[in-house]
C-alpha cells in the first residue's frame, strides 16, 4: 500500500500515514452522505445548477443585454471563481466553529441562504445583479471548498479516490442535466413575471438550497467524520503551507492535463452555432443535447468505479484518453438535428472513463492537509478555460491528443 510522502522536510508537514481500507458498509454510508452533500451544493450554486441558466434569461430578455454585455458580466461575476484556490487555502487553514468542514457548511451555508433572501428583493439592474452574483459566488466558495476537501480527504486517507471520483462526478452530473432540463422550462415560467418577480423567484429558489446545506451540516454521521484522521497539528503556518504547496511536484502535471481537457472550445459555441445555424436546431433542442450529452457520462462514470479498484490508476487515465480523443467525430456524419441529439450518447460515453481517472489523479496528488486547496484548483482551470473558449474556436480533439506526452513525469505514487 502506498505511502503519501509530503514534499518538504519542513516541520509543519503532516506525517505520512497509510492509507486505510473501511468495510463495505461504513462506505456506502460515506458515499450516500457525500453524495446528497453534492447534489444540495450543485442546486444552491448561483454559478451553476438551477440559478445560472435564468439568470442569463434575466439579462438576455429582461434587461435585453446585447451578447457582448453578457459575455463582459459571465467575465466579471466568475472573479470571485478564478481565486478558488484562496478559498480552499482557507479551508485548510482555518477551523470554523470547532467544526472544521462542517462549520463552512453551516456558517456559509447560512450566510449565502441569507443573502439569497436579502437579494430576492433588491431591484434588478445589471449592476445590482452583477454585484449580487459576485457576492453569492464568494459565499458559496467557502461552503463548497469544505465539501471539496472533506471528498478529497476521504478519498486519500482510505484509498479510495477512484470510488469517490466516480460517485463525485456523477452526483454532480445531476443537477447539471437537471438544469439544463429544467432551467428552460423554469425561464419560460419567469417569462411571465416581471423583472423582479422573476429574480425574487429565482434567488429564493437559491436560499432554499443552501439552507439546505446548512441544516445538512449539523447532522455528524459518524461513518464520515469519526473516520477523517486530522492531518494538521492546529497551528496555521500560511507561508510554511503555501511553500510546501508549491513545492509539491506531483501537481503540476495533474492540473495541466485537468486544464487541456477542459479546454474544448470546439464542444461549446462553435458546436451551439453549428447546431443552430446549419442544423437549424432550437434552444430547447441545444439544451437537450447538452443533457444527453451530460447524462451520457454517468454509465462510463460507474464503469470507472468498478474498473478503478482492479487496474492501476496509470492504465485507465491512458485508454480514458485514447477513448477520449476521437470523442466529437461522430459530429462529422451528422445531418439533421435528430442525428445530432443521438450522437450526443456515443459522445458523453466516450469522455467518462477520462474524466473519472483525470479526477482520481487529482485526489491522489493532493499534498496532505492541502486538499481544500487542490480540489479547488479545478475550479480554476474551468472557469479561465470558459473564458478563452468564448474566444478560440478551433477543433478540441487536438487539445485532448497532447494530455499523452503528460504521463511521462507522473510520480510513480499517483499511478
Amino acid at each position: 500500500m502506498t505511502l503519501f510522502w509530503a514534499m518538504t522536510t519542513d516541520h509543519s508537514a503532516p506525517t505520512a500515514v497509510a492509507p486505510t481500507s473501511l468495510p463495505h458498509l461504513v462506505q456506502a454510508r460515506i458515499f450516500l452522505y457525500l453524495a446528497v452533500l453534492i447534489v444540495l451544493l450543485a442546486f444552491g450554486s448561483p454559478a451553476g445548477g438551477l440559478i445560472d441558466i435564468p439568470i442569463s434569461f434575466l439579462l438576455k430578455n429582461k434587461l435585453r443585454l446585447p451578447a457582448s454585455q453578457l459575455a463582459d458580466f459571465r467575465l466579471v461575476s466568475a472573479i470571485p471563481l478564478y481565486l478558488s484556490c484562496l478559498f480552499g487555502f482557507i479551508r485548510d487553514t482555518w477551523n470554523p466553529l470547532g467544526m472544521r468542514d462542517r462549520g463552512f457548511m453551516l456558517l456559509f451555508g447560512a450566510v449565502t441562504a441569507g443573502l439569497y433572501v436579502v437579494f430576492a428583493f433588491f431591484p434588478v439592474t445589471y449592476v445590482t445583479l452583477l454585484a449580487e452574483v459576485m457576492l453569492l459566488t464568494t459565499s458559496f466558495l467557502f461552503a463548497v471548498s469544505a465539501q471539496n476537501g472533506l471528498t478529497s480527504t476521504l478519498g486519500q486517507q482510505h484509498a479510495m479516490s477512484g470510488q469517490i471520483s466516480s460517485l463525485w462526478n456523477i452526483f454532480a452530473s445531476i443537477p447539471a442535466i437537471a438544469a439544463l432540463l429544467i432551467g428552460g422550462t423554469l425561464s419560460d415560467f419567469l417569462e411571465h413575471r416581471s423583472t423582479e418577480q422573476a429574480a425574487r423567484t429565482l434567488f429564493l429558489i437559491g436560499a432554499a438550497a443552501m439552507a439546505s446545506v446548512a441544516v445538512y451540516a449539523i447532522w455528524r454521521p459518524s461513518s464520515v467524520y469519526d473516520n477523517i484522521r486530522v492531518e494538521r497539528d492546529g497551528a496555521a503556518r500560511p507561508m510554511a503551507d503555501l511553500k510546501r504547496l508549491v513545492q509539491y511536484q506531483p501537481i503540476y502535471p495533474a492540473l495541466l492535463i485537468w486544464f487541456l481537457w477542459n479546454f474544448a472550445p470546439g464542444s461549446v459555441t462553435p458546436l451551439q452555432y453549428y447546431l443552430q445555424n446549419t442544423l437549424h436546431a432550437e434552444d430547447a433542442q441545444w439544451g437537450q443535447w447538452n443533457a444527453i450529452f451530460a447524462a451520457s457520462f454517468i454509465p462510463t462514470f460507474m464503469l470507472f468505479g468498478f474498473l478503478c479498484r482492479r487496474f492501476p490508476l496509470k492504465s485507465l487515465l491512458i485508454w480514458g484518453t485514447v477513448i477520449a480523443v476521437p470523442q466529437f467525430v461522430p459530429l462529422l456524419f451528422v445531418h439533421s438535428i435528430t442525428a445530432a441529439l443521438a450522437a450526443a450518447v456515443p459522445i458523453g460515453l466516450m469522455g467518462g472513463i477520462a474524466t473519472a481517472s483525470y479526477l482520481d489523479l487529482i485526489i491522489r496528488s493532493c499534498p496532505r492537509g492541502l486538499q481544500g486547496t487542490m480540489l479547488m484548483s479545478p475550479l480554476v482551470s474551468t472557469s479561465l478555460c470558459r473564458g478563452l473558449v468564448m474566444s478560440w474556436e478551433r477543433t478540441s480533439m487536438s487539445t485532448t491528443a497532447v494530455l499523452l506526452p503528460a504521463w511521462s513525469r507522473l510520480p510513480s505514487s499517483t499511478r
